[in-house]
């Protein structure tokens, strides 16, 4: 079972479940615990080959898809009785969590998707492809360091840009490869999720400078009628990182307004 946290606050209060995006851990999200566990329960997970979820089990596992990872996150909320939660992912995590949507809407009170990827444009096609053609010959690192950049170019970004760079370290190359041919083929799925509506109450927390993938999520909320978008002035991909308490506080704001 994937390595997970919990900080309950009472058993009565609705669950926050946290899922981080390629690349990261559940550390990432060190600037969002204390103001989520005042008010919720908390359930911090480390995605397959992340974090501390990197028992051998993982090494021999060759089938990586969206459900199969969605699979390993239900698991550990079935562990823990957990019937439902309001879900807060980053980047590549917003996949997963609609893809949990998507199977199991009865397990979702909520998604907040902070710098949401429901789109490659075609920069972004362009660059996975042809990391694809080079992830056998240069060294991991160098790649992961090429798209953090490209992602978060400026000076600004530079914490957030770090920061990713230091968990992708701690992944092996094997495991990186593997992540990086599942977003490589991704395409498909996130089309899907574009056009259909989840029907769930949905917070897109986006920052203004994500050039790659505002301009995708500012269509679907035109069209997808369980949507909201709020974008956070001088900030790049990694919202929760770049500006915490702004992402705290639209984050909290939405789900309480859920909850009464």
């Amino acid at each position: 079972m994937l390595n997970y946290s919990t900080h309950i606050k009472s058993i009565e209060l609705p669950w926050v479940t946290f899922v981080h995006g390629a690349g990261g851990s559940s550390t990432i999200w060190y600037k969002q615990l204390k103001a989520f566990s005042s008010s919720f329960n908390v359930l911090l997970i480390d995605l397959r080959g992340h974090g501390r979820s990197k028992a051998p089990i993982y090494e021999r596992i060759k089938n990586y898809n969206f459900s199969n990872i969605g699979d390993e996150v239900l698991e550990v909320l079935d562990y823990l009785k957990i019937q439902s939660t309001h879900w807060i992912g980053i980047s590549l995590g917003t996949i997963i969590i609609r893809e949990i949507t998507e199977r199991f809407p009865e397990r979702t009170l909520s998604m907040i998707m902070g710098g949401a990827v429901m789109k490659l444009n075609k920069r972004g096609q362009i660059l996975m492809r042809t990391g694809v053609l080079l992830k056998s010959v240069l060294p991991y690192m160098i790649l992961y360091r090429f798209f953090a950049w490209v992602i978060m170019p400026k000076k600004k970004h530079i914490e957030a840009r770090n920061l990713f760079v230091r968990e992708a370290r701690k992944l092996y190359q094997k495991e990186f490869k593997r992540w990086f041919t599942l977003v490589a083929e991704v395409n498909p799925l996130l089309k899907y999720f574009r056009f259909k509506d989840s029907n769930v109450p949905t917070l897109y927390i986006m920052g203004s400078e994500d050039h790659m993938f505002l301009p995708s999520i500012k269509k679907i909320v035109s069209t997808h009628q369980s949507a909201l978008l709020k974008v956070i002035e001088n900030c790049g991909h990694v919202v929760n990182v770049e500006q915490p308490e702004a992402f705290n506080q639209e984050a909290i704001k939405f789900l309480k307004q859920i909850e009464n």
